[in-house]
């Protein structure tokens, strides 16, 4: 690997071109030590539901490249159409080039304008994180039955509603009814498969796309990984499908007009090593 092939450096790993060999056109993952979450004074918390780089954790982007891999072939094992090809490295995965779902911008005439360069998708078992913070008359831990978001991707992560993808342009209503219904497909295995390992996944975030040399088909891209998901343990729900433990489990705080929560059962990215690998 050289600087000069690398395409793109993100929060948790960077992607390489290939340029020779059996894998010439095809791209590269490198998954590096990078963690996100937010500062408490001068110490860092991991949280992969925030957007911010604050730190390293030795050792996890061996972690996030296994526990990536178990996934791509968990989807491809349930028919779900991904851009994965190989593991090759403790860190590092062969990929199909992909298209993330976005637009070109307009009128770049005008100051201000740019392009929706990707798009990211959540999905929501219970309400915490953003979703608490941006809903904070819910109750921490509802079931909100699966819920799924549309994001614009980059430094700063800003919600975009479906109506709004559909009259800008950037997706056709029958791509917007596809792309939920993957996001909500590739989410129920992922849930199971942390449930047949008495854990329970709280939210989750995935990136969908075109194969570069595909027929345009939307497919599943970037990655699943520790730093994708929210997981916890302890997790026990009524008949309504929420925590019985919220009380127990959530911690908010509000102060200086933000607010923030945390869970106490929360399964850090280090610890995903003694769950699937």
């Amino acid at each position: 690997m050289v600087e000069k092939d690398l395409v793109y450096r993100g929060k948790s790993k960077d992607v390489f071109r290939i340029p020779d060999g059996p894998h010439k056109g095809k791209y590269r993952f490198v998954f590096t030590d990078r963690a996100t979450g937010y500062m408490e004074g001068r110490r860092p918390v991991f949280d992969p539901g925030y957007d911010i780089v604050v730190g390293k954790i030795p050792g996890k982007g061996a972690i996030a490249c296994r526990f990536a891999a178990h996934f791509f072939r968990l989807m491809k094992d349930n028919s779900v159409p991904t851009h994965y090809i190989d593991t090759i490295g403790e860190n590092e995965m062969i990929i199909e080039p992909a298209v993330p779902l976005g637009m070109e911008v307009k009128s770049p005439e005008f100051p201000g304008s740019a392009p929706l360069t990707n798009l990211e998708f959540t999905w929501r078992n219970n309400a915490t994180g953003s979703f608490w913070r941006r809903y904070p008359f819910v109750t921490p831990c509802k079931n909100v039955h699966r819920v799924v978001e549309a994001w614009t991707k980059g430094d700063s992560d800003i919600l975009i509603t479906m109506e709004a993808l559909e009259e800008t342009g950037a997706l056709t209503k029958s791509e917007i009814e596809q792309s939920v219904k993957l996001v909500k497909e590739i989410a129920e295995i992922v849930s199971g498969e942390f449930a047949s390992r008495g854990l329970h996944v709280i939210d989750g975030k995935f990136e969908l796309g075109r194969l570069r040399d595909g027929d345009g088909k939307i497919v599943l891209i970037d990655e699943i990984s520790p730093d994708v998901l929210r997981v916890c343990r302890g997790f026990e729900p009524d008949r309504d499908g929420n925590c019985t433990h919220f009380k127990e489990c959530a911690v908010t705080h509000y102060s200086d007009g933000k607010r923030t929560i945390k869970n106490k059962n929360q399964v850090s990215a280090a610890d995903f090593i003694d769950i699937f690998l």
